[in-house]
């Protein structure tokens, strides 16, 4: 049985996201030094960062 062509592709790894996970977000606050670890315990409702 073959998928109907709206599905689209199977091969969607290559688009890049605009959604970072939980712990991109904490690299990316790692990085522009807003996260310092053993200060920051809180890990939900983080900072907005730009996804880039």
């Amino acid at each position: 049985m073959s998928r109907h062509k709206s599905y689209g592709k199977s091969v969607k790894s290559g688009k890049k996201r605009n959604v970072l996970k939980r712990f991109e977000r904490v690299d990316v606050l790692r990085k522009l030094g807003k996260w310092i670890d053993g200060q920051n315990q809180k890990v939900t409702g983080l900072p907005k960062t730009p996804s880039a």
